[in-house]
């Protein structure tokens, strides 16, 4: 499986991007599965469902299964740090792409997500990892870099850009 991240602050377009690229892969007849790092306290059922009271009830996980979906809740009984890595080894063996948002710090290869209006830095001078830059003001970039500038707003050239570099993003967990 193929795995790149997208690396950017809040409000940068991370999600919109991703879920842009997620319909692309889709049209080119490819699996996409999404790591997302999310804030501390989240949550996916609701109060009164089977799995949310199953939960409550201290149960350490909880799985939930139809005909079109299944889910995997695990409580930790201490706050744990999962790296990206812990959660890509729960991804299904059987996806062609994994788009990965929300772990900015990891060692992974990296699309960075930029918008000068947002006031933000980049970090692609010091992100080795940074191997592209998505961004919808390249002309404002702070600093010249030879990294492919991708516009932000054409998600289908930058899906094409990742198939034509596929071979640079399989993932090897070891």
């Amino acid at each position: 499986m193929k795995v790149v991240a997208f690396a950017g602050f809040s409000g940068s377009g991370k999600t919109t991007l991703v879920e842009q690229l997620i319909g692309a892969f889709r049209l080119r007849g490819l699996r996409v599965s999404v790591v997302k790092h999310a804030h501390h306290n989240f949550d996916i059922d609701h109060p009164g469902k089977d799995s949310w009271r199953h939960r409550e009830a201290g149960a350490f996980e909880v799985v939930v299964a139809s005909d079109q979906r299944l889910v995997l809740q695990r409580q930790f009984e201490q706050p744990a740090q999962l790296s990206v890595h812990h959660l890509l080894a729960e991804v299904y063996d059987g996806v062609d792409w994994v788009l990965v948002e929300g772990f900015k710090q990891s060692d992974l290869l990296k699309v960075e997500v930029w918008r000068h209006a947002s006031g933000q830095p980049t970090r692609y001078e010091e992100d080795v990892f940074v191997v592209a830059i998505a961004t919808d003001s390249p002309a404002l970039l702070p600093t010249p870099t030879l990294r492919p500038i991708m516009d932000l707003n054409n998600p289908d050239a930058l899906c094409e850009w990742l198939l034509a570099n596929a071979d640079r993003f399989e993932y090897n967990p070891n």
